[in-house]
């Protein structure tokens, strides 16, 4: 249950208790000040069949890794993907080669390479749900997660 406690007597009886959020914020302000901030989430899609971005994306990428070497130790995902549009063996190297190709540019602009990481999904994890063998733009992307 949320904001449920154990209370714990000097002779070791627990009991449940109730709280709420102010209490929580009240008893644990120091301890909640030094939480590090939720991840950031970005997008950026690809042209057909290959690695190079769309022209929007590419605009996107400055922003984002300004963004991104503003967190105090910020580390990055990048999850390629693709449509269905081939053989799944080939999305697979796809996936990988998108997120790979944008971990280099990122490192190019200067982060740091340890706090890189390029995976690929294939077209396993679909934006956007469709049969096999369609083209669909929204599919071919990589996710760039700031942490």
């Amino acid at each position: 249950m949320p904001f449920e406690v154990a209370n714990v007597t000097s002779r070791g009886s627990i009991s449940a208790d109730r709280t709420n959020a102010a209490d929580v914020q009240q008893r644990h302000a120091a301890l909640l000040a030094v939480q590090p901030a939720p991840p950031e989430r970005f997008i950026l899609y690809f042209a057909a069949g290959g690695w190079t971005l769309t022209p929007e994306s590419e605009a996107a990428m400055g922003g984002i890794l300004a963004q991104a070497t503003a967190r105090p130790g910020g580390e990055i995902l990048i999850v390629g993907h693709t449509d269905t549009v081939g053989s799944l063996e080939s999305n697979d190297t796809l996936s990988k080669q998108r997120a790979s190709v944008i971990r280099e540019q990122v490192i190019q602009r200067g982060f740091p390479p340890l706090l890189v990481q390029a995976v690929g999904r294939g077209e396993r994890e679909p934006a956007i749900a469709t049969g096999n063998g369609v083209d669909e733009p929204r599919n071919r992307r990589v996710e760039i997660v700031v942490r």
